[in-house]
């Protein structure tokens, strides 16, 4: 599943950002590229995104047998509010997608659909309780969303996430929060965890699909600038300062959201919709400098990936010894 990667990374899915221009760029430059299915909308559109993503990557691996492009992943929001998830699901079993994603809910269903075509699912979870009852139901791997990390994220340190996870489970774990650069993907597997998995990096990006308004607030912002809160969707998120501001928000005084408001696709305790006008984002954004394409993305990220490996085996050698 993960041969084919040039570095150690899952681009994370980014709703309403993350399309297939995005997708195929990340794959052909050696990581693994995803988007949230609820992306394409109407549903006959996620039919065209599948289709265009295997069929450039098919024709990718054509042209070049000796560096094939890495695996796509299709993210499925699990909760009772997404009324598409058979649908969408039925679609991933047509294209055969090889890797799925899941958020919001572990279900034994969704699981055993994937495993019927060969694909493999992991799941993002925020503790460790989370984490045992996606394995026990099913899922192949996980993803502990650590804090910092953009979008809807969890509060305890990677530390303490991944340590208490690997103590029971020796399968796979991409770890999430505040990863936007190589010596932090490298950081990652001395924590324990096989991948990094980054999001908030990707959204300064040429082939994202952001508002330029909100490529150069990453750029200009640093992780003083991101705010947690769990007004915007119900779920506690991290979001970019300036844009609640925009929104006409005291980005330190938000008061709590209302359960039962809850709406994951576009806001629902406030005017502002998230994502569309509250911007997600983690704290790894101080080391994004300037907007570039993915693949000068991925250049970068290996440079400091082997850089940051070679200072660690000069700086650690008197330890092993």
């Amino acid at each position: 599943m993960f041969a084919n990667l040039r570095l150690p990374v899952i681009a994370s899915p980014l709703f309403i950002i993350s399309c297939p221009e995005l997708v195929i760029a990340q794959c052909k430059a050696g990581v693994v590229g995803s988007f949230p299915s609820l992306n394409a909308r109407p549903l006959s559109q996620l039919d065209e995104w599948l289709h265009q993503i295997t069929e450039e990557l098919a024709a990718h691996n054509r042209a070049h047998p000796d560096r094939p492009a890495a695996p796509f992943a299709v993210n499925q929001i699990v909760h009772k509010t997404n009324n598409r998830l058979e649908d969408d699901i039925a679609l991933c079993a047509k294209w055969q997608v090889p890797l799925m994603i899941t958020s919001l809910g572990a279900r034994e269903d969704v699981y055993q659909a994937a495993h019927s075509w060969g694909g493999i699912v992991l799941h993002d979870v925020i503790n460790d309780r989370f984490a045992r009852k996606a394995i026990e139901k099913g899922a192949d791997g996980l993803i502990p969303v650590a804090a910092g990390a953009g979008g809807h994220a969890g509060a305890q340190s990677p530390f303490a996430l991944v340590q208490e996870i690997r103590q029971w489970f020796d399968g796979i774990i991409a770890l999430s929060g505040a990863i936007a650069h190589g010596r932090s993907i490298l950081a990652a597997q001395a924590v324990g965890a096989d991948l990094a998995y980054i999001g908030s990096a990707w959204i300064a990006t040429h082939e994202a699909r952001a508002a330029d308004t909100y490529k150069q607030a990453i750029v200009d912002s640093s992780a003083a600038d991101i705010v947690y809160s769990s007004l915007f969707t119900g779920v506690h998120g991290n979001y970019l300062r300036s844009s609640i501001v925009a929104a006409g928000l005291d980005p330190d005084h938000l008061p709590e959201s209302d359960p039962s408001k809850m709406n994951f696709g576009s806001g629902g305790n406030t005017d502002a919709k998230a994502w569309k006008d509250i911007w997600g984002s983690g704290q790894g954004i101080g080391s994004i400098t300037a907007v570039e394409s993915v693949a000068e993305r991925v250049a970068r990220f290996t440079s400091e990936y082997r850089d940051a490996a070679a200072a660690l085996a000069n700086k650690s050698a008197p330890y092993l010894a």
